[in-house]
């Protein structure tokens, strides 16, 4: 049985639009590529056409998997949370033990992106920061070692 997927309407937004583009557009690009491919001939010696048809099996995979999340989709309301709590949907403001101010919006793991400051309810930071309300300390153990995180603010939404 699949897991939920937990998504903010944002990330429900993001993942229908790829859907959409992969199923129309890119689906129409691979078939074009794969008719081109057939044109130049034999196909038991084509990479032309091997590269196309594993593009397709990659696009095709890539699509179910999109169905499947949305399929199992539980999408967070962002107005519905309240501030005292960090929740999936918290935007989290934090300072670590040298001071240093940080901001980090959590999300379901396929919304995740680090870069972004967007963090998994699934991570070790994440998961620490997950329940606690402003002014809880937590320790959390990430691949650079442990750190020390105070929750100086919770708001709501994502952003």
């Amino acid at each position: 049985m699949p897991k939920d997927v937990i998504l903010t309407p944002e990330g429900l937004t993001k993942l229908k639009d790829e859907l959409e583009y992969l199923s129309n557009d890119k689906r129409r690009e691979v078939a074009e590529r794969i008719k081109e491919a057939r044109e130049f001939g034999d196909i038991s010696e084509n990479s032309e056409y091997d590269d196309a048809k594993n593009e397709q099996a990659m696009l095709e995979a890539r699509i179910a998997a999109l169905e499947e999340k949305l399929r199992s989709a539980q999408v967070i309301e962002p107005s519905a949370l309240d501030t005292d709590v960090v929740h999936v949907g918290s935007v989290v403001h934090v300072k670590d033990e040298a001071g240093k101010s940080q901001k980090y919006t959590i999300v379901g793991s396929a919304e995740a992106n680090p870069r972004e400051y967007r963090l998994s309810n699934e991570s070790p930071v994440g998961k620490a920061l997950v329940g606690r309300k402003r002014g809880d300390e937590v320790k959390v153990q990430t691949p650079r070692g442990e750190r020390q995180l105070k929750i100086t603010k919770i708001d709501v939404g994502v952003k």
